[in-house]
């Protein structure tokens, strides 16, 4: 039986872009086998790409733009899953190519859905969202270099970015971790906030910027950097010998210009972090570790929870910098 339900709704019809809230109902929702009623989804700035003007990435219209949401199982059609099981989305094209979280009901593949863990629940999972399992994703690919590689033991980590969704977290996994974080931002405000995430040392921003030489001296064991751009080129020639630099974010920029030197000399490896296309099985044992890695408390007082409604109203703070901390997305708000 069908139902009724809100969703923020994108058009472009004649060249003409438009975002509204509208009543729909589940028989529109045409995607997948899994019918998933939706506690909560969170703004990236992705979604403020999409809910702006399409972002260039969204190709068929009307479309029900959210790349990540936490929910219930309302109906499924594949026996993985089961009416009431508490299931988390991020990634896999949703909110890009398949209708997404913006919305009180969503139906998507069964294979894009991981089961909350018993120690997590719908908000949570949201405020972590997709730059939490970003975050965590790059924790562990700095973690593989002890383990994976069997290389020399972690110590220094360099995180740029720091102040954002990803670089917050990040901070706070990796210092759960053991390793002494060294964080880059440019926000002076916001030093005491990332030592209490776990912080050990605060970088300005302005110092990786400039000229590098072909190689400089090892500072980083390993690197988080979720900025890119031009600054990558001095990290990677301040990255220790087997250094791994876990690269998710572009936000400085889509080139860098850099040589073979830290690659071949130093045995460097640029690790990119592709969280949208991360396996289940990989999703599965992230959201399994989170609770071990991020204290809820810490990030609490940086987290809005938002309607449909005020939604269109702040998204576009984040496409002009001017949004600090996390937005989740409450759609029966």
């Amino acid at each position: 039986m069908s139902k009724k339900f809100k969703a923020v709704v994108i058009d472009n019809q004649n060249e003409k872009f438009t975002r509204e809230i509208k009543q729909l109902s589940t028989d529109d929702l045409k995607d997948g086998n899994v019918l998933v009623k939706i506690d909560y989804s969170s703004l990236n700035f992705k979604d403020a790409l999409i809910l702006n003007n399409g972002g260039r990435i969204v190709r068929k219209y009307p479309f029900i733009p959210g790349i990540d949401f936490s929910g219930i199982v309302e109906e499924s059609e594949d026996n993985k899953f089961k009416k009431n099981d508490k299931v988390i989305l991020t990634g896999f094209r949703v909110g890009e190519m398949y209708f997404g979280g913006f919305s009180q009901y969503a139906k998507v593949n069964s294979d894009f859905l991981v089961k909350t863990p018993n120690d997590l629940d719908s908000l949570k999972a949201m405020k972590m969202g997709t730059a939490g399992l970003t975050a965590l994703l790059c924790a562990f690919a700095v973690k593989a270099k002890e383990e994976l590689l069997m290389g020399t033991k972690v110590k220094d980590v360099l995180v740029t970015g720091a102040t954002g969704g990803v670089g917050s977290f990040a901070v706070m996994a990796l210092s759960k971790m053991g390793y002494d974080v060294h964080a880059v931002t440019g926000k002076k405000e916001k030093h005491e906030y990332l030592k209490k995430l776990g912080a050990k040392n605060i970088l300005d921003r302005s110092q990786f910027l400039g000229e590098s030489k072909l190689l400089e001296k090892g500072l980083w064991d390993c690197v988080v950097d979720t900025v890119g751009g031009e600054g990558l080129t001095k990290i990677l020639a301040q990255t220790k010998p087997g250094g791994i630099v876990a690269l998710p974010g572009n936000a400085g920029g889509n080139k860098i210009s850099t040589n073979v030197m830290p690659f071949v000399i130093r045995g460097v490896k640029l690790w990119g972090i592709d969280s949208s296309g991360a396996s289940v099985k990989r999703k599965e044992f992230v959201w399994n570790e989170a609770s071990k890695l991020i204290d809820f408390s810490l990030i609490d007082n940086s987290i809005k929870e938002v309607s449909l409604k005020e939604l269109l109203e702040v998204f576009p703070k984040i496409l002009k910098g001017q949004l600090t901390g996390r937005i989740i997305v409450n759609p029966s708000k």
